[in-house]
């Protein structure tokens, strides 16, 4: 019989649990077998023994942070100079061509320098929004999660689409985008393939539209069919720019809540990305649905999209968690400084005392979780998955600080020192484990340089 995987983190500086109570726990543990928590509290009982055993003194411990919206394929092109000071639009039309030279071997080396970038964030959980497929190219998914699964994270895959190219008046070039049967084919065979419904699972699939810019009513409602059939989540943007509002009132004559809610998305099977330009009926709309928002405040400050009505959407009922967004729109990929910008725009809206640092945190956690669907992961207490965060209080950008969970988002955001995924320590003393990274990021740059110098004549 194989021997249960034990970890023991003890004696730490402050675990704070985000649980029911709100617990923090000074000198806390927290005890895990083969990746469940199975105890926690503030000292550990005699005779209690792990095959791995870490001593925390130094750290402010918190769940494992949850990323809820991406784009990995963007690692490849951070700092565009062509789209530094473009709206969205204007931004996505300079850069779909560079992204139409996307293959497998360049989308595996993206996945796996932004799911570092990620893990070294304090980031256990992440979905991944992948819409973008060059003719040709079919396998692109596939190489994201053979990403994760090689780096160690927990992954939740969205098998995205575009089917609107520019002749059939949408914005994206013909080249990217597929016909609406190949993407209803595809969508089924990966959640075949891949989708784990299971407790605890690594490695989950939902479908995700990219925009009611770039894809159909016939495939938003087909989509929709598909993944209530196959009890897997719905993910797409939604109401981040004024552009898009005017876009879909063009072209279907409804805002874009009212064209999501025709197309049978209106439930909490769905999470949506920014939930910027919404007014109050839809907000009401939204949360009386359940329907999850990934709040994403640098890629929106970084494309002047606005700022999402995020405290008023989790009064309605909505679950809020947060994402980096691509990183070529936010460019860089810390979930903590995500957290931290969240406080900050959060508090720039609407005062100094309208969003705590345990209410960013809290998005960063419960509530991504909760966007997922996942009632296992977010929180440290018994019975729910050992995905844990510790920061390093010793930091040069921690020192003279007076309350540890404070320091966590009001210093400067520093990489995390250890991470553990599903009771596997993953990340330590601030270096990953699971991947030698810098041969990674030496062919990574290889590619991003190929990707945007581009050849002769390239697809437009």
């Amino acid at each position: 019989m194989t021997r249960p995987r034990s970890l023991l983190i003890r004696d730490v500086g402050l675990l704070v649990t985000m649980d029911g109570r709100g617990r923090k726990l000074a000198g806390g543990y927290l005890y895990a077998v083969d990746g469940a928590i199975r105890a926690i509290g503030s000292r550990v009982p005699a005779g209690l023994r792990a095959q791995r055993t870490i001593r925390a003194p130094w750290a402010v411990a918190v769940p494992g942070l949850v990323n809820t919206h991406h784009h990995l394929c963007q690692t490849l092109t951070r700092a565009h100079p062509g789209a530094a000071d473009a709206k969205l639009f204007d931004w996505l039309t300079t850069l779909y061509p560079v992204w139409a030279r996307l293959d497998e071997e360049a989308m595996h080396l993206a996945a796996l320098v932004g799911l570092a970038e990620l893990m070294l964030s304090g980031c256990t959980t992440t979905s991944d929004h992948h819409y973008l497929f060059p003719r040709g190219q079919t396998g692109l998914v596939d190489a994201e999660i053979a990403a994760a699964r090689e780096i160690g994270v927990r992954f939740h895959a969205t098998r995205g689409s575009m089917s609107l190219g520019r002749s059939r008046g949408g914005l994206p070039p013909d080249s990217v985008v597929q016909d609406e049967d190949e993407i209803l084919a595809d969508s089924e065979r990966v959640i075949a393939a891949y989708h784990d419904p299971r407790p605890g699972a690594m490695l989950r699939v939902a479908l995700a539209p990219c925009s009611p810019f770039s894809v159909s009513e016939r495939l938003m409602r087909e989509t929709a069919a598909l993944a209530a059939r196959h009890d897997v989540r719905l993910h797409t943007h939604l109401a981040e720019t004024k552009d898009e509002e005017d876009d879909c009132l063009r072209r279907f004559g409804r805002r874009p809540v009212d064209f999501v809610a025709d197309a049978g998305w209106l439930n909490d099977r769905t999470w949506v990305a920014h939930g910027i330009h919404l007014d109050a009926a839809e907000i009401r709309r939204l949360g009386r649905a359940r329907v999850g928002v990934a709040h994403c405040p640098s890629s929106n400050m970084r494309l002047g999209s606005g700022i999402a009505p995020v405290d008023r959407l989790a009064r309605a009922g909505s679950p809020v968690g947060l994402g980096v967004d691509g990183s070529a729109s936010n460019d860089a990929g810390h979930l903590l400084a995500e957290a931290r910008q969240a406080m900050l725009l959060g508090r720039v809206a609407r005062g100094a005392d309208a969003v705590k640092v345990e209410d960013a945190l809290r998005m960063a956690t419960l509530g991504g979780a909760a966007c997922l669907g996942r009632d296992d992961i977010g929180v440290l207490e018994p019975g729910r998955r050992a995905d844990v965060a510790l920061f390093d209080l010793r930091d040069v950008g921690y020192s003279g600080a007076g309350d540890p969970l404070l320091a966590l988002l009001l210093c400067a955001p520093t990489r995390v020192h250890t991470l553990v995924v599903d009771g596997r320590v993953v990340v330590e003393d601030g270096e990953l484990r699971t991947l030698s990274l810098e041969p990674v990021l030496a062919r990574h740059r290889r590619a991003a340089a190929r990707m945007v110098a581009g050849p002769r004549g390239a697809r437009r």
